[in-house]
């Protein structure tokens, strides 16, 4: 069971969101586009306390991230009022948007909201979220997935594998989806020389393949180090998935996409993948990663985290089978104090809630309207 943390007396006065939209330091080119600045929506829970905790998501596009925020309005309708409880309020909002189906954008707002929710319970508590969970501050192993996305310079992309070595990272993301099989493995031979055979370096194809083409593709990529091969095919295709995992000799990675707990538990049925990385506004904020953790547990399989890595680092080290936190830069441009990096490990601030303080003027500047 896990730890069940006492919930300070706090009533929710209003939920805000504002959505912004901030620049890439590295282009991150996928299999799908190239993106060079992403929408993010900024989720603030104000309570008559006094307390505002925080939280945000990523919009993909910003009209997404705009219907985001109006979803968010609705909540906030919802919640007026109520006492701050994240898993009561989680299953309030389940059930109030059953049935237009909480998937999609919907499942994103109601996972902002519980981010924040349990962000304002730690900071009432006096604690750092990590604490308030049951655990303690501590340095989380974490790979640099900040570029390393599609080039047709290969020379380029061996340059910036090297930048992302900075601040001690062992471990580094590249994308791959090139048109070949044979540009894949130029890429990834590019970065494993500049990076050396002491760094870890996992792929991530963003659902491009066939699943024949992936059989073959990863067949390839077997014998060339790699530590994990990610979302090779469609997210949901859990058969073919389950084929690649037991043909290859590559760990499976998948967990991005998975909605919901139960989305992850049905992957994990179909022995679909090797590891999980749930992303936490899709997998439903602290609430819905608590509960896969614990599926995770169960079945004592490796978990890492996709993106959002201020609050999930607070979240890894306390899921037993924690494995590695991806490290994006998106939101250090908004906050006060960027998450810190040191030893290749996340170091969780010792100070209350997770941490996340916006930069009132640099949220005003990238507001997105």
């Amino acid at each position: 069971m896990p730890f069940q943390p006492s919930f300070p007396p706090l009533t929710v006065r209003a939920v805000r969101a504002t959505p912004v939209e901030v620049p890439l330091n590295f282009v991150l080119g996928t299999s799908r586009e190239a993106l060079r600045k992403v929408p993010l929506v900024l989720v603030d829970v104000e309570t008559e306390e006094g307390v505002t905790g925080r939280g945000y998501l990523f919009g993909y596009l910003p009209a997404a991230a705009i219907a985001i925020c109006r979803l968010i309005a609705e909540i906030d309708a919802l919640t007026r009022g109520q006492r701050l409880d994240p898993p009561a309020l989680f299953e309030r909002l389940t059930r109030r948007f059953a049935l237009i189906g909480v998937q999609g954008i919907v499942r994103m707002a109601v996972a902002g909201f519980d981010q924040a929710a349990w962000d304002a319970a730690a900071i009432a508590a006096g604690m750092p979220l990590v604490t308030f969970l049951g655990g303690s501050p501590r340095p989380v192993l974490a790979y640099n997935s900040c570029g390393l996305g599609l080039k047709n310079n290969k020379g380029a992309l061996a340059e910036e594998a090297g930048q992302l070595l900075a601040r001690g990272f062992g471990a580094v993301k590249l994308r791959l989806g090139y048109p070949d099989l044979a540009e894949d493995i130029a890429a990834v031979r590019a970065v494993r020389q500049r990076i050396g055979s002491g760094v870890r370096l996992m792929v991530d194809y963003n659902q491009a393949l066939t699943v024949e083409e992936a059989l073959k593709r990863g067949r390839a990529l077997d014998g060339e180090d790699i530590y994990w091969l990610e979302e090779p095919i469609r997210h949901d295709d859990y058969a073919g998935a389950a084929m690649l995992a037991r043909e290859l000799a590559t760990p499976i990675q998948l967990g991005e996409n998975f909605s919901l707990p139960a989305g992850m538990e049905a992957a994990l049925d179909a022995s679909a993948c090797d590891d999980v990385m749930p992303d936490l506004e899709r997998i439903g904020g602290v609430t819905g990663w608590r509960r896969a953790a614990a599926l995770a547990a169960a079945r004592n399989i490796k978990m890492s985290s996709h993106l959002f890595p201020e609050v999930s680092a607070h979240l890894l080290a306390v899921t037993p089978t924690c494995h590695y936190l991806e490290y994006v830069d998106w939101a250090d441009v908004l906050v006060e104090e960027p998450l810190v990096i040191r030893d290749g490990h996340a170091i969780i601030p010792n100070r209350p809630g997770n941490g996340v303080i916006w930069n009132a003027d640099a949220v005003a500047r990238h507001r997105l309207d």
